[in-house]
């Protein structure tokens, strides 16, 4: 794409550069539709996150794949959520936070000055560990980003609302209450909210980050269910802790461990043939 930094360019990014230069990037797929699964959609080559001279995340590269759930696992502290965060590029707001390395996306580098970070955010959404619904009701928080990307029908906004509920297993349940503050439905029902304002703008991309660890079991089996229907719709990378989870609901798994990728591949066999001893010593307990 004309203004773009090659892919294969090593790039250094300091926090909050916001006043680049910027161009869109392109995007292969159909933002939000069916992708082709399988293929290389983000790419990681002997990429790294440092805060100050830490290195939290330290040359891992790997693919991540279209259309597939990929789980990334690891004890607290090993780089798991940086790498996720710097996917959409959140730690450009952490003060000393810079990366290094190549990290692409449709084999355009998220970190070439050109980057418009507003566009890259607008094909990935985000889901965090507790539910953060706005202080709006159901209806203004799934429109929340149509309207932020300057769409004001209230007609075609009704229809993003209602589809986007329905592919977040919600509709049905909040149907009468569209206009009821979203801060009084249950935990589980606002995570799911969560989902449908992320999907409301239409990503490619879907992050969560330990989306079911402030849920109760029945909630958090929801959103299993929920991220298993969303699979081939998106591309879904989701951080956790639980490893039932991550083997219940994963195409591809990463294990990572001191900020480096230990090892990387098809989930039934991370888990029951994993190659690393450090894999096999933190899927069986023996430190985590």
């Amino acid at each position: 794409m004309k203004g773009m930094s090659d892919p294969e360019e090593t790039v250094e990014n300091t926090k909050g550069n916001f006043s680049a230069p910027l161009a869109k990037p392109s995007v292969r797929a159909r933002s939000g539709g069916a992708q082709p699964s399988g293929e290389p959609l983000i790419r990681a080559k002997e990429f790294s996150v440092y805060y100050g001279s830490k290195a939290a995340v330290d040359r891992v590269t790997f693919d991540i794949q279209a259309g597939k759930v990929t789980a990334i696992i690891g004890p607290s502290g090993c780089g798991k959520s940086t790498y996720l965060r710097a996917i959409n590029r959140m730690n450009d707001l952490i003060p000393g936070c810079r990366a290094g390395g190549v990290l692409s996306l449709d084999e355009q580098n998220l970190y070439a000055s050109d980057v418009d970070v507003v566009a890259l955010r607008k094909m990935i959404g985000m889901v965090f560990q507790k539910p953060n619904p706005f202080p709006k009701s159901v209806f203004d928080n799934v429109a929340f980003g149509p309207r932020i990307h300057g769409l004001n029908d209230r007609g075609t906004l009704a229809e993003i609302v209602e589809r986007s509920l329905r592919r977040a297993a919600l509709f049905e349940e909040v149907k009468d209450r569209l206009n009821d503050s979203a801060l009084g439905l249950s935990g589980g029902q606002q995570q799911r909210l969560c989902i449908a304002r992320a999907v409301a703008v239409d990503p490619k991309i879907l992050l969560m980050d330990e989306p079911a660890s402030a849920l109760d079991p029945r909630s958090t089996t929801r959103i299993e269910d929920l991220i298993g229907e969303l699979r081939g719709v998106y591309t879904i990378i989701i951080v956790t802790h639980n490893m039932q989870q991550a083997a219940r609901v994963s195409d591809m798994t990463a294990f990572f461990y001191e900020g480096r990728l230990i090892e990387f591949g098809n989930t039934d066999e991370i888990f029951t043939k994993p190659r690393a001893k450090e894999t096999e010593d933190y899927i069986t307990g023996r430190f985590g």
